[in-house]
């Protein structure tokens, strides 16, 4: 076991109450810095998750020339430097865990005439980046790579970038994302056509600093998103919203544990991120909305959650993209519940963090769960009741998988305990803390 590893377990725990507030959406905060580094004046962040990948995020962007200041009051400040006006960094770039991070700033600096390397840790590394230097590439920028598009990478910006018009083969908001980033430094036109929507945070975003996008919908349902280059983007205040994909956890905890009520503050509500709420309330779970706003753009709301009975259902390939986060916390949900649940076209899961698709099924089956896998589905069939637990599960860096498991180990009949936590703190920092000040018992192991 690594020196640096920090074992945990998580025994039964008595319900759960209380108001909690988890960390600011992490999307939304990688989003923030780099439009901000981007636009021309100040920019001013409130509600930043400080996890490591974002941490990370807001290092690269000064290491690019822009000011990246933590203020006394907590928010962020940035002072940009204009679409265009990112500087060759004097060394490489680690983005640590984090693919968001990674991929974007791809895009970022593929149009802008330096050199770019960039690392990672372990688990990134692993993950390819040929979906995001491929159409990169085909705007004029040029990349070195490890065997399979890996990191370490180096990207060499061209001086002259070409728009393109490109068709994701695989739904993926980061790929999107970092094309539509590299358009801004480009003439004309570039645009991206998904046939299923993903998270639009930078589209949403980037029309909050200035920038001229589109979307449009064609005849066979495919969105058509279109930027325009050389935009004078202008500093704004952006409110993060709570991350939904990190409530997902003391939200599902709150549902298996009896006699539990806990209210979440702030969830982001962006109906392309909600897959996950739209499923358990499926599957019977009480889950009330409070308080609907909009805050930076984004919908944001109160939800109030009390322990449920869950039942199996089928959860259909084309909500993947809304929730592809969440089926490890989702799979620990329907080990509870009774009957099947069935949840189709997670091949996007197998190249996140870890192969989180065999991470989520080996550490159901360790639990005592009945789990197969038929191809890109993964079905669970559960008894209605709680699971045995009584495992440790290898979380391979993978922070998702840990507080799934943790979470498990909350009403499963024995302990579940996780070989690693450290990389928790990339996406919620004081999770632990968090879920104990709601009535969870989580501590060394």
């Amino acid at each position: 076991m690594p020196a640096m590893s920090r074992p945990l377990i998580s025994r039964r725990a008595e319900p759960l109450t209380g108001r909690a507030k988890v960390p600011g959406d992490k999307s939304i905060s990688h989003r923030a810095l780099m439009f901000g580094a981007l636009a021309v004046g100040e920019s001013r962040i409130e509600g930043l998750l400080e996890g490591d990948d974002v941490l990370r995020t807001a290092a690269a962007m000064r290491a690019l020339g822009a000011e990246v200041e933590k203020q006394e009051d907590g928010s962020w400040r940035l002072w940009g430097r204009g679409v265009g006006g990112l500087m060759e960094p004097a060394d490489l770039l680690d983005l640590g865990n984090s693919g968001t991070g990674a991929r974007l700033m791809m895009g970022l600096v593929a149009t802008h005439p330096f050199t770019t390397f960039f690392t990672g840790d372990a688990s990134l590394r692993s993950r390819p980046m040929k979906r995001v230097s491929e159409p990169l590439s085909r705007m004029g920028a040029k990349f070195v790579t490890r065997e399979g598009g890996r990191l370490p990478a180096a990207v060499v910006g061209t001086t002259n970038p070409v728009p393109i018009t490109y068709e994701l083969p695989v739904a993926s908001a980061q790929v999107k994302s970092a094309i539509l980033l590299a358009g801004l430094n480009t003439p004309g036109e570039t645009t991206v056509i998904e046939r299923e929507a993903t998270r639009d945070h930078t589209e949403l975003m980037l029309r909050h600093f200035g920038a001229n996008v589109t979307t449009t919908v064609r005849e066979d349902g495919a969105r058509v998103v279109t930027v325009t280059g050389f935009p004078e983007l202008t500093g704004r205040t952006v409110i993060v919203p709570a991350d939904p994909s990190s409530a997902a956890f003391p939200l599902v905890a709150a549902l298996v544990v009896p006699g539990s009520t806990v209210t979440l503050a702030g969830i982001g509500m962006n109906p392309l991120r909600t897959g996950l709420f739209q499923t358990l309330r499926e599957m019977g779970a009480d889950i009330r909305t409070d308080n609907p706003r909009i805050e930076g753009g984004e919908e944001v709301a109160d939800l109030v959650v009390t322990s449920s009975a869950l039942r199996g259902v089928d959860v259909p390939a084309e909500r993947a993209p809304s929730m592809i986060d969440e089926y490890p916390i989702l799979a620990v949900a329907a080990s509870f519940a009774a009957g099947t649940t069935r949840m189709f076209g997670l091949s996007e899961l197998r190249v996140k963090e870890s192969d989180r698709f065999t991470a989520t099924m080996n550490g159901l089956k360790a639990c005592g769960v009945e789990v197969e896998a038929e191809g890109d589905t993964l079905i669970v069939h559960g008894k209605g009741s709680p699971p045995p637990g009584g495992a440790t599960i290898a979380v391979n860096l993978d922070h998702r998988i840990a507080m799934s498991f943790l979470v498990m180990g909350m009403a499963a009949a024995q302990p579940v305990a996780v070989d690693d936590a450290e990389a928790v703190d990339t996406s919620f920092p004081g999770f632990v803390e968090l879920m104990n000040g709601l009535g969870a018992v989580i501590e060394n192991n």
